[in-house]
């Protein structure tokens, strides 16, 4: 493709992009995407072209078979998982990180790759109100950060062992502590972290769907009376299925006397955090050895964009870093080669995405948008709570909602759990059927939920209206069928 070809197709794909854009915004298709498993597969060719082809054949292609096959997630009916906006700023942030083909093995490789992403991440802190104790770095998932931070706490609780003969060689077994409300990524974590689903301990959470405090500090001891080494807390600050918070400043504390890592996963909600009026959710995080938030989720950065905070960035070199003749250069010992602060070498130009939204939106644009989002779920939350058989299941601390249906069964009487959880997924595959919102169910004390996850981008308070109108058609009187 010649510079001028480039141009062309380019030109001819932010078009096609813009107008996709419009036809999600205007609900032109089904949120959940409809098409059956492996049809796209089976769509397309068994063997690669072998000439090259067109432009305009491959653009084509987009529209007849990988658009059908999309769930959109940039839909302001998408209510499901949470929110992933790629604003228009991010996707050109994105386009220009592709278009300079910026490769990060050190500072020399690429100096602007590696200092913008010094300016942006302390930018990021400064709106996050994180004091400058803070050093930040960015990985590409949560999932990595937190995987990264056991690392981290297996190292330091060890004395660096992956140096020696690695934890085969410890006599007594280390142990995670997370919540019942984690995500699935911590355990994942902790077992390509070497520790073992065996020594990830579940702490029991109160009412709200906290860590119990008092839980934890028993489990700590118990487990050093039985012989094993406590390691490290993660704690989560809006977890997925209710947006709990777990207490930080007892967990900090208890963290502190017994010598743990506290790492912090605050993947989605941390992006409230830029709203001064939210942080109390989060008061003692300063407290903690690291920290993951996600600008990839609410804020609006396209994926992958998460954010990596630790205390102490020359640990976390000590034990990430690699230096082989080849990449060494007279820059080192006076530059941060970011290679060092996680698990892959080569990196790229992520920070230019949230830099373009940073400036594009201003934090007041940014915190506009977020209050809009709070004040929709407090809406929605009030519209439920004036509806009989309908039930919140957890506080709304920011925008998602848990809910259940819960109508009388014959006679008046409570129905069956069993009936109830197969109606309740029902109703929820039957609003993502209807190609009219995406919601996603969720267990919660072992029994079936909903999830409501506001905050897409171009979400307003008609669409809110709509998916509510929605959800009592789907399971009232006047249901569907």
């Amino acid at each position: 493709m010649s510079p001028d070809e480039f141009r062309k197709a380019g030109h001819d794909l932010v078009d096609w992009i813009a107008d996709y854009r419009e036809r999600v915004q205007r609900g032109d298709f089904p949120v959940v995407a409809r098409t059956a498993p492996g049809a796209l597969r089976d769509a397309l060719p068994r063997q690669p072209p072998a000439s090259g082809e067109s432009f305009a054949s491959i653009r084509a292609d987009l529209d007849s078979l990988i658009l059908p096959a999309c769930t959109h997630w940039q839909d302001p009916r998408f209510h499901g998982y949470f929110p992933s906006n790629g604003l228009p700023a991010a996707v050109l942030g994105d386009f220009v990180s592709t278009g300079l083909g910026q490769l990060g093995l050190n500072w020399q490789s690429s100096p602007a790759l590696t200092e913008l992403e010094e300016v942006c991440l302390d930018w990021w802190r400064q709106m996050l109100g994180l004091s400058d104790r803070w050093s930040g770095v960015i990985q590409d998932t949560a999932s990595t950060s937190t995987f990264v931070a056991l690392v981290c706490a297996r190292e330091r609780a060890s004395d660096h062992a992956a140096t020696r003969g690695g934890l085969q060689g410890q006599p007594r077994p280390l142990m995670i502590y997370v919540s019942s409300q984690a995500h699935s990524s911590v355990e994942k974590a902790a077992l390509l972290a070497g520790f073992g689903r065996d020594n990830l301990r579940t702490i029991p959470v109160d009412a709200n769907f906290d860590m119990q405090p008092a839980s934890l500090a028993a489990a700590i001891q118990e487990d050093r009376a039985a012989g094993r080494e406590p390691c490290a807390i993660v704690a989560t600050c809006g977890s997925t299925a209710t947006t709990a918070f777990d207490p930080l400043p007892e967990i900090a504390q208890i963290a502190r006397a017994e010598e743990l890592w506290l790492h912090v996963d605050a993947a989605m909600a941390g992006s409230a955090m830029i709203l001064p009026e939210c942080r109390e959710l989060w008061d003692g995080i300063e407290n903690a050895d690291s920290l993951v938030v996600n600008p990839h989720k609410w804020l609006g950065v396209s994926m992958d964009c998460s954010t990596y905070f630790v205390r102490d960035p020359q640990f976390l070199v000590r034990v990430m870093s690699t230096n082989p003749s080849y990449l060494q250069t007279a820059a080192d010992g006076r530059v941060n080669n970011y290679r060092d602060w996680g698990v892959p070498l080569g990196r790229r130009m992520r920070a230019l995405k949230l830099w373009f939204v940073i400036r594009d939106q201003g934090v007041a644009g940014l915190q506009a948008r977020l209050r809009r989002d709070l004040d929709h779920a407090r809406w929605l939350e009030a519209e439920i709570r004036r509806e009989p058989h309908w039930k919140i299941l957890a506080p709304v601390r920011l925008q998602t909602l848990v809910v259940r249906h819960e109508p009388p069964a014959a006679g008046g009487e409570s129905p069956d759990a069993g009936a109830l959880d197969a109606y309740t997924r029902a109703w929820a595959q039957a609003v993502n059927d209807s190609g009219e919102a995406c919601l996603t169910p969720t267990l919660l004390d072992g029994r079936w939920a909903v999830r409501v996850s506001l905050g897409n981008a171009n979400t307003e308070r008609q669409h809110v209206a709509d998916l509510w109108r929605l959800m009592r058609l789907t399971t009232n009187e006047g249901r569907r069928t």
